[in-house]
């Protein structure tokens, strides 16, 4: 009788494709944040409604980090801290352009520093992106100039709100590279945990600072914070930041570029924003980048353990 020699575990690879996939979708649960805050304006302050999205999510992530990682969120890092600065002060100036200008050219103006992000991590992470990257990238600022300088300009303040949300579009990237950085020693739960939390007690600072009430005009008023809460901060971000672990960061920023297309057609038919022709190629510009971003990472090999 022989001793059957024991086999290995086949060791599962990791599928290309799922990291990519995971940031495409929380960027189109991202599309409805602006369609969120319009609809709660009436109850809230711009800056009120983030600060309850962010400590509406904290103790949902609390539950899901014990549920799926069995054990408390890691100790927080650096990186993890800046993120959350920039996402705060991303937040803070595009909700101020939202209330000044329309949600298409808002959205897509602050979207620019998803494009943006590529550069920052050539410089800083020696990401080499390649001209697939470059090409695809150039395509979807074109379509972003189109959708921003293409609507009618009707709205009062219009150049004032897309001046913040070109300020936003910076403090975005700094927010994609620093979240990156943060995954090397944080899953991606634990690290969106962390950032739900320090989001939260910078963004009470926010409040604080333009003079907003905290508290709704009626309890119906939590409703859209909390729903913004559960479809964008958790699932939205939690998607992106747990995709990035395994996906280039020029990827991801022009893959979370979904987000505008579908806050401007949801927008649209909702708010009677309506898009021209001008607008509608460059929203159809956009999705082809997002393609072939998303077709650069799928043929990427994969890296040696």
């Amino acid at each position: 009788m022989t001793n059957a020699v024991p086999q290995p575990r086949p060791v599962l690879q990791p599928r290309p494709w799922l990291g990519p996939l995971m940031v495409l979708g929380g960027g189109i649960a991202l599309g409805f944040a602006p369609i969120g805050l319009r609809l709660g304006l009436d109850e809230l302050g711009p800056q009120a409604i983030a600060f309850w999205r962010y400590l509406f999510a904290v103790p949902m992530l609390l539950v899901l980090v014990l549920a799926v990682d069995r054990r408390l969120p890691a100790k927080p890092n650096i990186a993890v801290f800046l993120a959350a600065l920039f996402f705060t002060l991303d937040m803070a100036l595009w909700h101020w352009a939202l209330t000044m200008t329309s949600v298409s050219n808002a959205t897509f103006i602050v979207n620019l520093g998803n494009v943006l992000v590529g550069l920052a991590a050539w410089a800083f992470l020696k990401e080499r992106p390649g001209l697939n990257w470059a090409f695809a990238a150039g395509l979807a600022i074109l379509g972003a100039a189109a959708l921003s300088l293409g609507g009618d300009g009707s709205h009062p303040g219009a150049l004032r709100g897309d001046l913040f949300a070109l300020a936003a579009a910076v403090f975005v990237s700094f927010y994609m590279l620093f979240s990156k950085l943060a995954r090397r020693t944080l899953g991606g739960l634990e690290a969106m945990f962390w950032l739900s939390v320090f989001e939260s007690a910078l963004a009470f600072f926010v409040v604080l600072f333009s003079g907003e009430d905290f508290m709704p005009k009626t309890p119906a008023g939590f409703l859209v914070p909390l729903a913004l809460a559960i479809v964008v901060q958790v699932a939205g971000q939690g998607l992106i930041i747990s995709g990035l672990g395994s996906t280039d960061t020029a990827v991801a920023g022009i893959l979370v570029l979904a987000q505008p297309v579908v806050a401007a057609a949801i927008s649209w038919s909702l708010f009677k924003e309506p898009l021209t022709t001008i607008q509608a190629a460059g929203a159809a510009a956009i999705l082809v980048a997002v393609w072939l971003a998303q077709q650069k990472q799928r043929t990427r090999p994969l890296p040696a353990p």
